[in-house]
């Protein structure tokens, strides 16, 4: 028995009710199982699906946006590694790091918008600073690796995965 389309509060019903499953399943299933394949980093996925989202559910960006939050896992990398390097004042440090390193990703991102999308690499960079940054280049280990997957797994399976899971049960329910 489905539901008359043209009844929208209980379509809004459905896509709520749907969406709040999906999001109740999908990433705790992530979470526990993260851990078993060497990531400690699970909740990354949890804030790279939230940007992906944000971005509309836009599967054609999934790329770009994965690429984005790569290269900020990337740039925290190298950030840490710079001002570790560096012997000046940690408050000198961070902002002369944060200036120049967040301009390039800008003028990059920017300059490359088919491949790279420069939110998704701020966001990736904070993450990656937020995660590495109290550490020295010595106690990352794999740390950047585990990021990473955790990126991607936000993009493809909390973002993609939770909305083609809703998807699928609004069509079902409302009959489409």
């Amino acid at each position: 028995m489905g539901i008359d389309m043209n009844d929208e509060k209980k379509v809004r019903l459905v896509n709520k009710l749907t969406l709040a499953l999906g999001i109740a399943l999908m990433p705790p299933i992530w979470a526990v199982l993260s851990p078993y394949i060497g990531v400690t980093t699970g909740a990354v996925a949890l804030i790279c699906a939230g940007l992906f989202v944000a971005n509309g559910n836009q599967r054609c960006n999934a790329l770009k946006i994965i690429i984005g939050f790569l290269l900020g896992d990337l740039w925290a990398v190298i950030a840490v590694t710079v001002m570790e390097k560096m012997n000046l004042n940690p408050n000198v440090e961070l902002y002369m790091t944060l200036f120049v390193m967040g301009g390039l990703a800008v003028l990059i991102g920017e300059t490359f918008p088919k491949w790279i999308f420069t939110p998704s690499w701020l966001c990736g960079w904070a993450i990656g600073l937020t995660i590495m940054g109290p550490l020295t280049t010595a106690e990352i280990g794999t740390l950047p690796i585990q990021i990473g997957v955790a990126m991607i797994a936000g993009v493809l399976y909390v973002g993609i995965g939770v909305d083609a899971f809703q998807q699928m049960l609004i069509k079902k329910i409302l009959k489409k």
